[in-house]
């Protein structure tokens, strides 16, 4: 009586399709005839996994072994079955290594022939980035041929399945072993020949041709941001499916804001006296209007005002960030001889730098006077 295939593979009988084929990978590595040499128990173990394998692997082939067992394939395992003396030790592995490495090929065992993704650099300003914009963008690209409608044959007719390869695109050959694979000579890997290609595209299904596209730029996007249109890259090869197109953003330098993460940054020259006497001064904002501050008397250089929810939005957010506006005390220059005997006068009156004056304390203190 033969073994139950489930217990050479180690597995329940409810195992799912993924459970059964990491168990056959595990045991056809361990009891493989080159880990193996000259045990004869370890090959006939390995042809057993493969053939239990072969049968569970397969939804209709399990179905037909859960119900009538191993007599449902006596006579018919041929040459793959575990007696057979065509064993094909390079058709065990073809699962495993199209897992781990990738077979190179698309739907249908053609290969892939999408399209190839594309880049495109825009520049904007700071305000659309404030506001979100809508820019129109020219990309030299491949678009399917319109007079063969991407097929590459010419009208009337179509592409037939390459008789070398079958519509796989690839060709096998043993080798010991194990079994190697190539791309067809004579379809170039796409699985179909063409008789009569289109006189427009040259059989490739695609022509070069410059798209013009809008670009929906969301509000608050940063330097190097990166916007996916899907599908709006070069057309794929024969009706292969487009690659996508990828812009990257690059916000200009402005001449009066900096940014810092959702946060804006202002720097703002006032004159002395401004900020000696107090006062209200006007300040431009990124959404185009101007926002009043009052100054303090005796606010100094470098000090820092918060406008709440004047900065950035943050993308696909409620959020704001804050703008900051920070005084820059200008020292007057091109005095003429009056203004600087006002200035003199205006010394002598009294002490008006408290922490000046506190500073030079400590200097005369650490010296001794």
């Amino acid at each position: 009586m033969s073994q139950d295939y489930y217990e050479l593979l180690e597995v329940s009988r409810t195992a799912s399709a993924d459970d059964i084929k990491k168990a056959f990978r595990k045991l056809a590595m361990q009891h493989h005839p080159d880990r193996n040499q000259g045990d004869k128990e370890a090959e006939k173990k390995f042809k057993l996994v493969n053939h239990a394998y072969d049968i569970l692997k397969d939804p209709e082939k399990r179905a037909a072994y859960d119900r009538y067992g191993a007599a449902a394939f006596e006579g018919g395992a041929g040459p793959g079955g575990p007696q057979g003396q065509g064993f094909d030790f390079g058709s065990v592995f073809g699962d495993i290594f199209e897992d781990m490495f990738g077979s190179g090929r698309g739907r249908g065992g053609r290969p892939d022939t999408r399209g190839q993704d594309l880049r495109f650099n825009l520049d904007i300003t700071l305000e659309q980035a404030y506001g979100g914009t809508e820019a129109t963008v020219r990309v030299p690209s491949s678009v399917s041929c319109e007079v063969c409608h991407g097929s590459g044959a010419e009208a009337g007719s179509k592409p037939q399945t390459c008789p070398t390869c079958q519509g796989r695109g690839r060709l096998r050959a043993q080798q010991g072993f194990f079994t190697v694979e190539r791309t067809c000579h004579t379809c170039n890997g796409a699985g179909q020949t063409i008789d009569k290609p289109c006189r427009s595209c040259a059989g490739q299904g695609r022509v070069r041709r410059d798209k013009t596209l809008k670009v929906n730029i969301p509000a608050g996007v940063e330097d190097g941001t990166r916007i996916r249109l899907s599908g709006e890259g070069e057309a794929g090869t024969r009706g292969g499916p487009a690659g996508d197109l990828y812009v990257f953003l690059s916000v200009r330098r402005h001449q009066l804001f900096e940014r810092e993460g959702a946060d804006i940054h202002c720097r703002v020259p006032i004159s002395m006296v401004q900020v000696t006497l107090g006062g209200n001064i006007e300040v431009p904002t990124l959404d185009g209007k101007m926002a009043r501050i009052n100054i303090p008397a005796g606010t100094q250089s470098g000090h820092q005002f918060r406008l709440r929810a004047k900065g950035m939005p943050v993308v696909r957010s409620s959020q704001r960030g804050d703008m900051y506006i920070e005084i820059n005390v200008e020292t007057p220059t091109n005095l003429t001889s009056k203004q600087k005997e006002l200035l003199k006068e205006f010394e002598k009156a009294g002490k008006t730098s408290p922490e000046s004056e506190g500073f030079f304390s400590k200097v005369k203190e650490m010296f001794g006077g």
